[in-house]
């Protein structure tokens, strides 16, 4: 009996420590509940329906190409993957995906299989998906990636700039923010105090003091951010997209922004900012989206703001 349990162990070990199977037991639930939005462009009604925020995951060259802000995966590291991130996310955070209205949160059983196979080094076996769009050059090890013009402005703005070690922005974390990089190399941050919303305030977000040089996205939905304490990002010259949406700030918080050249989405939804802080968002000529439904602008204002920024889509509903 001895030896037979001896002569089974190397197999039965083999079948204990076998990977996550991607095709078998990853994709049945990503195209339940995550490419319909983000597949190749088609038509519908005669219009091209393009994936949202540049990301397909209909094919593992494309998942590994990311969205038009960057990479979305990162092998071996489940906590710094954007696509990992997301499913964790409350509910009700305007980032959680799938969208409540679009189709079902992946299950816990789900959301857990996924960081294992992700953490196991996110492997594609055979599986390539839709070929349809992929660049000759493109490989499924990441080579070569194709990028969106997003993309170009990060790569410039990481021209010269230092990478950060994690340990530099150990304050920002110790006070309820999550730093995450914007691709596994580039110098640029990510900070988000969403998961803490009700406790950070000034004091706690002013912490990304440490590294205000690195951060490209910065969301602050929620929080109890001031607008004394937006000053902060003033600090912030390579700031790209900030989200402001249903908090306190006003107009005074304004004032912050407008230095910001490299801007491109400002999100004020919920805010009590009114047409005569907008006058303030009339120099930033790289916005390509405002958004200020449910704030105090009026249509007055916004068409005021269009004229200035007339490539940019400023959303009052």
């Amino acid at each position: 009996m001895r030896f037979k349990i001896l002569f089974l162990l190397p197999l039965l070990g083999s079948t204990l420590s076998q990977g996550v199977e991607f095709e078998k037991e990853i994709l049945p639930f990503l195209n339940a509940s995550c490419v319909d939005c983000h597949k190749a462009p088609y038509e519908e009604n005669g219009r091209t329906k393009k994936p949202k925020a540049g990301l397909r995951m209909d094919a593992a060259w494309a998942i590994l190409a990311g969205s038009e802000d960057g990479a979305v995966l990162v092998p071996g590291e489940a906590s710094k993957s954007e696509l990992y991130t997301r499913v964790t996310l409350p509910h009700d955070d305007d980032d959680f995906m799938p969208p409540v209205d679009k189709a079902d949160p992946l299950t816990p059983e789900e959301v857990e299989l996924f960081k294992k196979w992700i953490n196991e080094g996110a492997d594609f076996g055979d599986w390539q998906g839709n070929l349809e769009g992929k660049p000759t050059e493109v490989t499924n090890e990441g080579n070569k990636i194709p990028v969106s013009e997003i993309q170009e402005v990060y790569k410039r703005l990481s021209e010269g700039l230092t990478k950060p070690e994690e340990s530099v922005w150990k304050p920002v974390t110790e006070a309820g923010g999550r730093v995450q990089r914007l691709a596994r190399e580039s110098p640029l941050l990510e900070v988000d105090f969403r998961l803490t919303a009700d406790e950070a305030d000034d004091e706690a977000i002013g912490s990304a003091s440490v590294v205000a040089a690195n951060i490209a996205n910065l969301n602050l939905s929620k929080t109890q951010i001031t607008d004394e304490g937006l000053s902060l990002v003033s600090e912030m010259p390579r700031l790209v997209h900030l989200n402001l949406s249903q908090t306190g700030l006003g107009d005074g918080a304004l004032k912050n922004i407008s230095g910001l050249s490299e801007l491109r989405t400002l999100n004020l939804w919920g805010t009590n900012v009114t047409d005569a802080g907008l006058k303030q968002l009339k120099g930033l000529k790289n916005l390509e989206a405002v958004y200020l439904w449910q704030s105090k602008a009026t249509k007055a204002g916004v068409k005021e703001l269009t004229k200035a920024l007339p490539n940019a889509k400023i959303s009052l509903n």
